[in-house]
């Protein structure tokens, strides 16, 4: 009889707090998906009673310069002496000690980046992400060398001040690995489809840490699974069973063989330690992650033809993005402090040079800085609803239904909708690209239904919108709602086959292109020419009798989020 999996921990706040003031810089941080309020803020400050004496903990402010965070020339010090003095950066003073980095998800790329590459070992991090859609997110490069994520269910348990965690700390620096624990959670990750190795360090940190926690001088199985509930859990792409699905088949034993012979072998040991922490794991599977996996929209990457975000712009307001040489005008406004910062270090010789100008800052057409912003990218939702005959008369009503909640939640997360409709011979463009809900609504309303089904030139006028808003800087996402009864081709000429072969032409275009796309089938049930259609867009595929609108809003999100 096999054991019976473990049951399913909550994720508690006071553990994950605790083996963390014990390795900050080992286990890379914590990741905290919450609103900003008591309980996020009083999970910061515990953590912060957790750390030993003279750890530092430093706040990231938002849109920190260079300077401030790596260090560099002290500007008043630099001036009253006429030299250069150097200043420590916000790194340094962290190290050791913890970095608060609020709005997480708001970060800038290049900033995440430095830090990246800057907490190895050096410190720990803990990011308060208060995304509320998929699309934002901590960047994947910070996210990836947190060893913990925790969410605001898992804050609102009571936390008490941990004892004993001085000798935690002495017993983690002589801390050994047990038998078989790291080769149990390389076989957990792999069974989760996790293929990073950094996972599994901090994984295995995270044992040694709770080993030292409970008093033992080894980490050992309970370790193990705990690592695994705790840093590895949340990181599934995939159910453990799809990969046993994947192995394939024993080749069958020769013919006479001894019955016994042909018993299989019994598991060893490690192998029954590694099924037990991979139960453990797989009851810690969080129910929203679980869910995704159980409906096969695991986290996906940038694979399959999509394209990149389009290019951050500059203009004269939005996020900083840090000040470079140059000189100021109507697009680039002066960076005052980092001008004086730059002239600072050559004032003592300017002045020798100068000396009609006592007292003076001497600047230089090379020491002017000037100040960057990145303009907001704004996401560009396409309907292109089919609009004919046969499409009204299977579910035209009720795809306007779902089509009225999908763009109220653009709505809520401020991006823009376009909607046209294509029937009789061509494409209308009904709303261009606007942020306005209530005319979206009306021209939705007023939509028509009937006649035959131009679906290419539905695609194309779609297309031709989407790169349109990519020009502009933005990111489009095309939504295509048809039943795949094409009728019509380019040259509006009426004709099923050459109508088809129009439609695959445009859906290619598309892909060719790297629009994102997803297409709902609103047939009554499922037609394979709209599954084709879009496979050969690299679109995704909801057929609409399945898909409730709750659904079609959860997979637009991940379609604009991947």
């Amino acid at each position: 009889m096999s054991p019976m999996p473990p049951p399913r921990p909550a994720r508690s706040a006071a553990v994950v707090a605790a083996l963390f003031s014990l390795d900050p810089a080992g286990l890379g941080g914590i990741w905290v998906r919450a609103p900003f309020g008591p309980a996020r803020d009083g999970f910061v400050e515990h953590v912060r009673a957790l750390l030993p004496a003279g750890a530092a903990m430093r706040r990231v402010p938002a849109g920190i310069d260079d300077g401030r965070l790596l260090g560099g020339i002290d500007l008043a010090a630099s001036l009253a002496a006429g030299r250069r003095v150097m200043a420590a950066g916000l790194l340094a003073e962290a190290a050791g000690g913890v970095l608060v980095l609020p709005m997480a998800e708001r970060l800038d790329r290049a900033l995440c980046a430095r830090l990246a590459l800057a907490q190895e070992g050096r410190f720990g991090a803990i990011a308060l992400d208060e995304g509320i859609g998929p699309e934002e997110r901590l960047a994947p490069a910070l996210a990836d060398r947190m060893a913990f994520a925790l969410d605001a269910a898992d804050l609102a348990a009571p936390r008490a001040r941990s004892r004993g965690l001085g000798a935690a700390r002495r017993r983690l620096a002589r801390m050994r690995m047990g038998d078989g624990v790291a080769e149990a959670l390389c076989h957990v990750a792999a069974q989760l489809g996790i293929f990073s190795l950094r996972p599994v360090i901090l994984a295995m940190r995270a044992a040694r840490a709770a080993a030292a926690l409970a008093g033992r001088r080894s980490a050992g199985e309970e370790d193990a699974m705990l690592a695994a509930q705790l840093v590895l859990a949340h990181r599934a792409t995939r159910l453990p069973a799809a990969a046993e699905e994947d192995a394939p088949p024993e080749p069958p034993p020769p013919e006479g063989r001894d019955e016994e012979m042909d018993s299989a072998a019994p598991e060893t040991p490690g192998e029954q330690a590694a099924d037990r922490v991979l139960d453990a794991a797989r009851s810690a599977l969080p129910p929203e992650l679980l869910a995704a996996l159980l409906l096969g929209q695991g986290r996906r990457g940038q694979a399959g033809g999509r394209a990149a975000a389009p290019a951050a712009a500059t203009a004269a307001h939005g996020r900083p993005l840090g000040a470079r040489p140059g000189r100021p005008g109507r697009e680039h406004g002066l960076a005052l402090v980092e001008t004086l910062r730059a002239a600072a270090p050559m004032q003592a010789l300017r002045r020798r040079e100068r000396p009609d100008h006592p007292g003076r800052v001497i600047v230089l057409g090379g020491d002017f800085r000037v100040r960057r912003h990145q303009a907001p990218v704004r996401s560009v939702a396409i309907f292109a609803v089919d609009a004919s005959g046969s499409s009204a008369l299977n579910r035209l009503a009720e795809a306007k239904g779902a089509v009225q909640l999908l763009l109220a939640d653009c709505y809520v997360r401020r991006d823009q909708v376009a909607l046209l409709a294509f029937r009789n011979r061509g494409a209308e463009l009904l709303l261009p690209p606007t942020a306005a809900l209530a005319r979206a609504r009306r021209s939705l309303a007023a939509l028509p239904g009937g006649g035959a089904t131009p679906l290419a030139s539905g695609i194309d006028a779609a297309r031709d919108i989407a790169l349109g808003a990519r020009r502009r800087g933005n990111r489009p996402l095309l939504v295509l709602l048809t039943d795949g009864g094409a009728n019509i081709g380019r040259d509006r000429q009426p004709g099923r086959a050459a109508a088809a072969a129009d439609a695959r032409a445009a859906a290619s275009a598309c892909a060719a292109d790297g629009i994102p796309a997803l297409l709902i089938d609103t047939a009554p049930r499922p037609n394979a020419f709209a599954a084709e259609l879009a496979g050969a867009m690299r679109a995704r595929y909801l057929p609409l009798p399945f898909a409730d609108a709750r659904a079609l809003s959860r997979a637009i999100r991940a379609e604009q989020a991947a």
